[in-house]
């Protein structure tokens, strides 16, 4: 069995990727092979494809060559930990911002920030609402209840929790391309589905259900504003005598 290459150099990696691209492999299956063998000792894959790029324009060397201005090698302790400290100064920090702190080229700041430092930006989740300190303090005490209640009448206490919620539905939802498959032997025409477009028409439905199943199902017309009076008639003249009927 083929053991990997677990010792290697940067030299000896940009050896393979010029020897595989000479040999008219795609970029991405070079990157794949050169993964298979030296794991976690692999150059990235932008690094993989910035050598093709070199090896493309008529370079021959695999070694780095040296510019003036700035160190041979810009990914070392000493930037990385720089690096960590203006991350954690500011988050939105951008790579532009960093290269120009450290003194290094972008690509060089890229591979600090993502391939030695394992960072990545991502957008801030959106949440519904912020709750404020009353609401907050309000949801631990209706929860501190409910696991207090669980506690003394264990699995029976769920079946009695009833919940909600609501989202937008069309009039008309066409059929998913999940939806419309179905079997077909060899020398059956191939079957076609047009493109459709859900209606304009949108409701808002409302479902209750307990463990058992769905209790209520509200519709009302797009546009409606939902509010606590709202919602308190809905338990009141719908929900409750619902919960009477079904359970």
């Amino acid at each position: 069995m083929a053991a990997k290459l677990v010792n290697c150099t940067k030299e000896e990696q940009c050896s393979v990727i010029r020897f595989l691209w000479a040999e008219g492999v795609p970029e991405a299956q070079i990157h794949l092979r050169m993964c298979a063998q030296y794991g976690d000792k692999v150059l990235s894959r932008r690094i993989v494809y910035k050598w093709i790029e070199i090896f493309e324009n008529g370079c021959t060397s695999v070694t780095d060559a040296e510019q003036s201005g700035r160190p041979a090698t810009a990914t070392n302790t000493r930037n990385e930990e720089r690096t960590l400290e203006l991350i954690r100064e500011n988050r939105k920090i951008t790579v532009e911002e960093v290269a120009g702190r450290l003194n290094v080229s972008v690509g060089s700041a890229y591979s600090l920030i993502h391939d030695s430092l394992k960072f990545s930006k991502v957008c801030a989740r959106w949440v519904p609402k912020e709750l404020t300190e009353e609401r907050k303090r309000k949801c631990l005490d209706v929860c501190s209840r409910h696991l207090a209640r669980f506690r003394e009448e264990g699995d029976n206490f769920l079946q009695h929790i009833v919940t909600g919620d609501e989202t937008l539905i069309h009039h008309y939802e066409p059929e998913s391309k999940r939806q419309s498959m179905q079997w077909k032997h060899p020398s059956f025409p191939t079957a076609r589905k047009f493109t459709t477009q859900p209606s304009a028409g949108k409701l808002i439905l409302t479902v209750f259900w307990d463990t058992r199943g769905p209790i209520l199902e509200t519709y009302q017309e797009r546009g409606t504003t939902v509010t606590r009076a709202t919602y308190c008639n809905m338990l009141q003249r719908e929900l409750k005598p619902a919960i009477r009927y079904k359970r």
